[in-house]
């Protein structure tokens, strides 16, 4: 049953990702049959934005999952946690750069901070690697480079940013759980971990890759959907109102990072399709929040966390984000 439900799953990936091929080399095939006639022009519009995001997204969506898998495979969390400088303080550094070596996506991140955690590791250098490996990685920051092609400091910025909201945010959870037990104390929580894998871990690796495109693919086409949506619908006037707003529209690029739950591997893809209408610091904004807290993760938060430990952070998350880099964009940009 296992071997069947991965095999479907990666099935599906792959169909998915024929389908998006084909779509994208014979659009405009597509587009002339007869039942589109009576479809208006609007549609074809978020067709061709949708596609484009996806496509350009792929390869990096296809790397990232490999990268985790293989993690989650070879490396253990006894050589994560050897690596950590026992000091409170000077462990959030190498705690904020982990993802430089250990690259893996925010859905991933989760499970493996909790068994961290579990075996002792303080709660806010869990919470640091949570929030900045996802962010702070060799694959997401070629991903923002590329994207951003015309405004390559963009990639820069967001690892820069990223990096102090995370040391700010995991001293703030030093300074008010760092006694408290921060994880859910139930015992039924479900892994998807089956030891006839753990024996072949090659078998396991394209297993993994397998489970985390299909679940992190569904959340970039969704994603990709909304945004195209957004795009061709939503009333211009407003939306410039919106995104010309020095305060108000990185608030507004930060709610829309947490609705769509882009993958960070993906997410600037979809940042760069509003660079024309939002503001630089917005788009930070969406790069650096929507990996640290999304709808996605925030249930996953909520199975693994205590209901007081996950409120506080989101709270403290969105405050800090926002108040750096309304700093950052008055004082840099």
């Amino acid at each position: 049953m296992v071997y069947l439900t991965r095999f479907i799953k990666g099935s599906l990936s792959l169909l998915l990702f024929c389908l998006f091929i084909f779509l994208f080399l014979f659009a405009e095939q597509v587009n002339n049959l007869a039942i589109f006639d009576k479809f208006p022009g609007s549609f074809f519009n978020v067709n061709t934005i949708f596609l484009s995001i996806i496509l350009e997204a792929i390869p990096f969506i296809l790397l990232g999952v490999f990268v985790s898998a293989i993690i989650q495979s070879f490396v253990s969390e006894n050589m994560i946690q050897k690596v950590m400088p026992r000091n409170a303080y000077l462990a959030v550094i190498p705690a904020a750069l982990i993802g430089i070596i250990f690259p893996i996506c925010e859905c991933a991140v989760i499970p493996v901070v909790r068994r961290l955690i579990k075996k002792g590791m303080p709660a806010h250098v869990g919470v640091v690697i949570m929030l900045s490996a996802p962010i702070i990685n060799p694959v997401v920051y070629a991903s923002t480079y590329f994207a951003f092609k015309s405004t390559p400091y963009m990639a820069n910025a967001r690892m820069f940013v990223s990096f102090i909201c995370t040391i700010i945010i995991g001293l703030i959870i030093y300074r008010y759980f760092r006694k408290a037990d921060v994880l859910r104390t139930k015992k039924h929580v479900h892994h998807h971990e089956h030891h006839h894998l753990q024996k072949n871990k090659l078998l396991a690796t394209f297993y993994h890759a397998s489970d985390e495109l299909f679940d992190m693919g569904k959340f970039l086409f969704i994603g990709a959907f909304l945004a195209s949506l957004f795009q061709v619908f939503f009333d211009r006037n407003l939306l410039l109102s919106l995104g010309t707003s020095t305060a108000g529209a990185p608030g507004v690029m930060m709610g829309l990072s947490y609705v769509l739950s882009v993958c960070s591997a993906a997410d600037a893809f979809i940042a760069s399709s509003f660079s024309s209408t939002f503001t630089k610091g917005s788009l930070l904004a969406f790069l650096v929040f929507g990996p640290m807290l999304d709808i996605k993760n925030t249930f996953m938060l909520f199975a693994y966390f205590k209901k007081r430990f996950v409120l506080f952070l989101m709270v403290v998350v969105p405050i800090v984000v926002y108040v750096t880099i309304y700093i950052f964009q008055l004082t840099v940009w």
